[in-house]
């Protein structure tokens, strides 16, 4: 079971990219999927969430959308305006966390290697 994560990369504050995350050997249409990123010298945090309902932190509100394809089995997080601040590696991650504790990243099950987005300013 596998989760690869790709679209990271070298933007400009408010230039957009978009994430991907697909699976293999499972089917990413049965689990809860969330994306984390964690910045330099910060601790891992739940960025975006999908199970169901959506949900999004504070600070991406507005300005991420999470998306599914359960044809091609992946998942995408589109991020636009994007700032300095968002500067991290992204994780995808897949589990079956109670919709209130999506951003707690022991409840998931697989995650994907992580993919570094740099926002410069």
């Amino acid at each position: 079971f596998q989760l690869q994560a790709s679209g990271g990369g070298l933007v400009q504050a408010g230039g957009s990219l978009r994430l991907s995350c697909a699976a293999s050997g499972f089917r990413l249409a049965d689990y809860r999927i969330a994306w984390f990123r964690q910045a330099p010298g910060k601790e891992r945090e739940g960025v975006s969430f999908s199970g169901g309902s959506t949900s999004y932190s504070d600070s991406v509100k507005g300005r991420f959308t999470i998306s599914r394809d359960n044809a091609k089995n992946t998942v995408y997080l589109q991020m636009n305006d994007l700032k300095p601040e968002d500067t991290a590696v992204y994780y995808c991650a897949a589990g079956r966390p109670v919709a209130s504790a999506w951003r707690t990243s022991s409840m998931y099950y697989y995650w994907g290697q992580g993919t570094l987005v740099t926002v410069s300013s």
